[in-house]
């Protein structure tokens, strides 16, 4: 590895180094780096343990444990400056351990990592925010075989990388990461580089993975989540469509909500169910905090004739902390997953969703204008 000189038009190689020349320890630091910094790794991961040794019957402990975005357990696993033979008998055992775990035990201990380190958030509220949803009960994690095991060290046996590519023809999730401390004078530098699988190859198997599980759900859970939500949309919209065209080119969803536009881009009128709600909204999700904060007040301007027009007050949740607004109506104790709440909920959402957009029709296109102007 080169650093480049611009002043002298040069390049100067950096010196490879080992962790342990440098005085790193894997504990005290190469742990703590990954842990403070998952985007070394590539992608955004929740460190919900270190340490963690919750296993019966065992007192092995493994480095760290993550999240991933999709809601598999993550293993990792550092070695400093060399991988050993066993460590991929020692991660399938981690992760065979892991795969137990149930929602409610991952979130557990979350909060006890939470706890330990001092810090008064919660581990319920942190998952929300980490999986972008609003109901807890919509957070799916640890679902059946989907764990995932990451190996991190500067050297890598060969009896390490040939286990590891021979598991992954049965679908096994691992990664192994290259890293590697350089030195030049007194500044230190330290590369991550995935070599199993290769970038472009790790995308196709994960995909290839993700359509075969697709596909056995499908044909196995006739009743799952996913296929009663489809089922629920494809009645409301075909009610929806009988009196308005608003939501006549969207299709059933496995989501728990549906939208449409506004007028304004990333600005819709959505349709949301959960197992305890019903809600029609306006939802702002301009990818500026800004932008939505700014259309968001110039709406509350016609809040009273917004709400007259209505017949009813609406939930205005400017979310501060948060990049998204939302104009809401919402009726509870209701349940998508219970049939009998279908013709309650459906009828609910119809009608509101048509009072929603004349009411916001007129408002909404001179906010539209403003915006203009603003931008």
């Amino acid at each position: 590895m080169f650093i480049i000189d611009k002043n002298n038009n040069r390049i100067a190689k950096l010196q490879q180094k080992s962790f342990s020349e440098l005085g790193f320890r894997e504990r005290d630091h190469l742990q703590e780096w990954v842990a403070n910094n998952t985007e070394s790794l590539g992608e955004d991961l929740l460190i919900i343990q270190k340490e963690f040794n919750g296993f019966n019957d065992t007192n092995e402990r493994l480095d760290l444990l993550a999240l991933d975005k999709q809601g598999n357990l993550v293993v990792i696993e550092n070695k400093l400056d060399d991988s050993g033979r066993d460590v991929t008998w020692q991660v399938l055992k981690y992760a065979s351990y892991c795969s137990s775990l149930t929602k409610e035990q991952i979130k557990s201990i979350y909060q006890d990592y939470l706890s330990k380190n001092s810090n008064q958030q919660n581990a319920e509220e942190n998952l929300k925010d980490f999986f972008e949803v609003e109901d807890y009960e919509e957070i799916v994690i640890n679902k059946g075989l989907t764990q995932r095991i990451i190996l991190i060290t500067a050297n890598f046996r060969k009896e390490v990388t040939s286990t590891v590519l021979w598991l992954m023809n049965y679908k096994l999730r691992i990664q192994c990461f290259k890293v590697t401390p350089y030195q030049l004078e007194d500044q230190l530098f330290l590369n991550f580089e995935q070599i199993i699988p290769m970038k472009d190859a790790e995308e196709y198997v994960i995909n290839m993975a993700e359509k075969n599980q697709a596909d056995i759900s499908i044909q196995e859970e006739s009743n799952s989540r996913h296929n009663t939500r489809i089922k629920f949309w494809q009645t409301l919209l075909s009610k929806m469509n009988e009196v308005t065209d608003l939501f006549n080119n969207i299709s059933p969803s496995k989501d728990n909500w549906i939208g449409t536009g506004t007028g304004i881009s990333s600005v819709s009128y959505n349709f949301v169910m959960s197992r305890s709600y019903a809600r029609v909204e306006v939802y702002l999700q301009r990818p500026e905090k800004e932008e939505n904060k700014f259309i968001f007040d110039e709406l509350e301007k016609f809040k009273e004739d917004i709400e007259t027009d209505f017949g009813d007050a609406l939930i205005w949740d400017r979310i501060d902390d948060k990049k998204a607004s939302r104009i809401k109506y919402q009726k509870d104790d209701v349940n998508v997953f219970n049939e009998d709440d279908w013709h309650k909920m459906i009828n609910f959402m119809v009608d509101s969703m048509l009072k929603l957009e004349q009411a916001f029709r007129n408002p909404i296109f001179e906010v539209r204008k403003k915006l203009i102007e603003k931008l």
